[in-house]
């Protein structure tokens, strides 16, 4: 499920605890910011998930 208008985007990075929504309402940060969350978000991720496939790999093989 996911939300409207692109909420889902806008509140990965407090969702993920690297921003206080405040922040968001009142200005502290702005799209640029929650743009640069969003992306590195998105690099953690696909190394977490490159390190489990290479643990299940060696896993395999042993």
């Amino acid at each position: 499920m996911s939300l409207p208008d692109g909420l889902d985007w806008l509140l990965r990075p407090v969702e993920r605890g690297w921003c206080q929504y405040e922040s968001l309402k009142n200005g502290t940060l702005d799209l640029a910011d929650v743009a640069v969350m969003n992306e590195a978000i998105g690099v953690f991720d696909e190394n977490q998930r490159r390190i489990q496939d290479a643990v299940r790999s060696a896993q395999q093989r042993t």
